[in-house]
Protein backbone atom coordinates (compact mmCIF):
# COMPACT_ATOMS: atom_id res chain seq x y z
CA UNK A 1 0.00 0.00 0.00
CA UNK A 2 1.41 3.36 -1.24
CA UNK A 3 1.26 5.89 1.51
CA UNK A 4 0.24 9.55 1.56
CA UNK A 5 2.98 12.17 2.35
CA UNK A 6 1.53 13.10 5.74
CA UNK A 7 0.51 9.52 6.73
CA UNK A 8 4.42 8.45 5.79
CA UNK A 9 5.61 10.78 7.93
CA UNK A 10 3.75 9.94 10.72
CA UNK A 11 4.98 6.68 10.14
CA UNK A 12 8.42 7.34 10.22
CA UNK A 13 8.44 9.50 13.05
CA UNK A 14 6.45 7.24 14.92
CA UNK A 15 8.21 3.34 14.26
CA UNK A 16 10.69 1.17 12.18
CA UNK A 17 10.17 0.61 8.73
CA UNK A 18 11.20 -2.78 7.41
CA UNK A 19 13.19 -3.13 4.20
CA UNK A 20 14.78 -5.29 1.77
CA UNK A 21 18.28 -4.13 0.64
CA UNK A 22 19.83 -6.40 -2.29
CA UNK A 23 23.53 -7.18 -2.64
CA UNK A 24 23.80 -7.93 -5.99
CA UNK A 25 26.91 -9.61 -7.21
CA UNK A 26 28.29 -10.26 -11.06
CA UNK A 27 30.20 -13.14 -12.50
CA UNK A 28 33.98 -11.49 -11.41
CA UNK A 29 32.31 -11.09 -7.65
CA UNK A 30 32.28 -7.21 -8.03
CA UNK A 31 29.12 -5.35 -5.72
CA UNK A 32 26.47 -3.06 -7.90
CA UNK A 33 26.35 0.32 -5.65
CA UNK A 34 24.20 2.74 -7.08
CA UNK A 35 24.78 7.07 -6.64
CA UNK A 36 21.51 7.78 -4.07
CA UNK A 37 19.46 10.93 -4.66
CA UNK A 38 17.22 10.84 -1.88
CA UNK A 39 17.30 11.05 1.59
CA UNK A 40 18.54 9.30 3.59
CA UNK A 41 21.92 7.81 2.37
CA UNK A 42 21.62 10.64 -0.35
CA UNK A 43 25.15 11.75 -1.66
CA UNK A 44 26.22 7.69 -1.56
CA UNK A 45 26.90 5.10 -3.00
CA UNK A 46 24.45 2.53 -1.88
CA UNK A 47 22.72 -1.44 -2.43
CA UNK A 48 19.51 -1.00 -4.42
CA UNK A 49 16.24 -1.76 -2.12
CA UNK A 50 13.55 -0.30 -0.90
CA UNK A 51 10.82 -0.56 1.79
CA UNK A 52 8.01 -3.79 1.99
CA UNK A 53 4.39 -2.00 2.05
CA UNK A 54 1.66 -2.77 4.32
CA UNK A 55 -0.26 -6.46 3.30
CA UNK A 56 2.01 -7.09 0.72
CA UNK A 57 4.29 -10.05 1.44
CA UNK A 58 7.94 -10.70 1.53
CA UNK A 59 7.32 -12.87 -1.74
CA UNK A 60 5.59 -10.19 -3.74
CA UNK A 61 8.05 -6.84 -2.06
CA UNK A 62 10.78 -8.80 -3.43
CA UNK A 63 9.58 -9.20 -6.80
CA UNK A 64 8.25 -5.60 -6.84
CA UNK A 65 11.56 -4.55 -5.55
CA UNK A 66 13.92 -6.36 -8.18
CA UNK A 67 11.87 -5.18 -10.68
CA UNK A 68 12.02 -1.58 -9.63
CA UNK A 69 15.64 -1.39 -8.82
CA UNK A 70 17.14 -3.89 -10.98
CA UNK A 71 14.39 -3.92 -14.19
CA UNK A 72 14.22 -7.68 -13.41
CA UNK A 73 11.42 -10.02 -11.45
CA UNK A 74 13.49 -12.29 -9.51
CA UNK A 75 12.15 -14.84 -6.92
CA UNK A 76 13.30 -14.53 -3.46
CA UNK A 77 14.30 -18.13 -3.39
CA UNK A 78 16.57 -17.18 -5.74
CA UNK A 79 18.60 -15.34 -3.05
CA UNK A 80 20.94 -16.22 0.09
CA UNK A 81 19.51 -14.67 3.05
CA UNK A 82 22.06 -12.75 4.79
CA UNK A 83 20.22 -11.68 7.69
CA UNK A 84 18.47 -8.92 9.64
CA UNK A 85 20.25 -5.50 9.75
CA UNK A 86 19.29 -2.17 11.13
CA UNK A 87 20.16 1.12 9.71
CA UNK A 88 19.71 4.45 11.79
CA UNK A 89 19.80 8.00 9.85
CA UNK A 90 19.56 11.51 11.18
CA UNK A 91 17.53 12.58 8.46
CA UNK A 92 14.52 11.32 6.32
CA UNK A 93 13.34 11.34 2.77
CA UNK A 94 11.47 14.41 3.40
CA UNK A 95 14.43 16.45 4.96
CA UNK A 96 16.35 16.72 7.98
CA UNK A 97 13.49 16.92 11.08
CA UNK A 98 12.73 13.38 11.83
CA UNK A 99 15.16 10.96 12.05
CA UNK A 100 14.74 7.15 9.93
CA UNK A 101 15.06 3.50 11.24
CA UNK A 102 15.04 0.66 8.85
CA UNK A 103 14.71 -3.17 10.06
CA UNK A 104 16.52 -4.30 6.71
CA UNK A 105 16.68 -8.21 5.63
CA UNK A 106 19.78 -8.47 3.60
CA UNK A 107 20.00 -10.55 0.35
CA UNK A 108 22.57 -11.45 -1.87
CA UNK A 109 22.10 -12.01 -5.75
CA UNK A 110 24.25 -13.35 -8.44
CA UNK A 111 23.18 -10.97 -11.70
CA UNK A 112 24.90 -9.89 -14.28
CA UNK A 113 23.27 -6.61 -15.32
CA UNK A 114 23.73 -3.46 -18.13
CA UNK A 115 24.23 -1.01 -16.01
CA UNK A 116 23.40 1.44 -18.64
CA UNK A 117 19.64 0.16 -18.60
CA UNK A 118 18.91 -0.03 -15.03
CA UNK A 119 16.14 2.13 -13.44
CA UNK A 120 17.03 5.60 -11.94
CA UNK A 121 14.41 6.53 -9.58
CA UNK A 122 16.99 5.84 -6.32
CA UNK A 123 19.81 6.12 -7.86
CA UNK A 124 21.28 8.52 -10.63
CA UNK A 125 23.50 6.12 -11.28
CA UNK A 126 25.40 2.54 -10.89
CA UNK A 127 28.53 1.21 -10.59
CA UNK A 128 30.38 -2.52 -10.63
CA UNK A 129 32.79 -2.23 -7.28
CA UNK A 130 35.25 -4.76 -6.54
CA UNK A 131 35.08 -5.70 -3.12
CA UNK A 132 37.96 -3.93 -1.30
CA UNK A 133 37.49 -0.92 -3.12
CA UNK A 134 33.93 -0.76 -1.94
CA UNK A 135 35.27 -1.34 1.59
CA UNK A 136 37.88 1.82 1.14
CA UNK A 137 35.98 4.34 -0.34
CA UNK A 138 34.56 7.14 1.86
CA UNK A 139 31.55 7.75 -0.39
CA UNK A 140 29.84 4.38 -0.05
CA UNK A 141 27.54 4.19 2.71
CA UNK A 142 28.60 2.43 5.78
CA UNK A 143 25.65 0.51 5.99
CA UNK A 144 26.24 -0.83 2.39
CA UNK A 145 29.61 -1.89 3.70
CA UNK A 146 28.27 -3.54 6.59
CA UNK A 147 26.63 -6.22 3.98
CA UNK A 148 30.66 -7.52 2.90
CA UNK A 149 31.98 -6.52 6.36
CA UNK A 150 29.76 -9.28 7.82
CA UNK A 151 30.93 -11.98 5.50
CA UNK A 152 34.98 -11.78 6.06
Amino acid sequence: MYLAENTFKTVIASTPLISIDLVVRNAKQQILLGYRNNRPAQGYWFVPGGRIYKNESMDAAFLRLTEQELGVKVERSHAAFLGPFEHFYEDYVFGAETSTHYVVLGYELILDLDIAHLPQQQHSQYQWFDRQDLLNRKDVHKHSKWYLEQSE
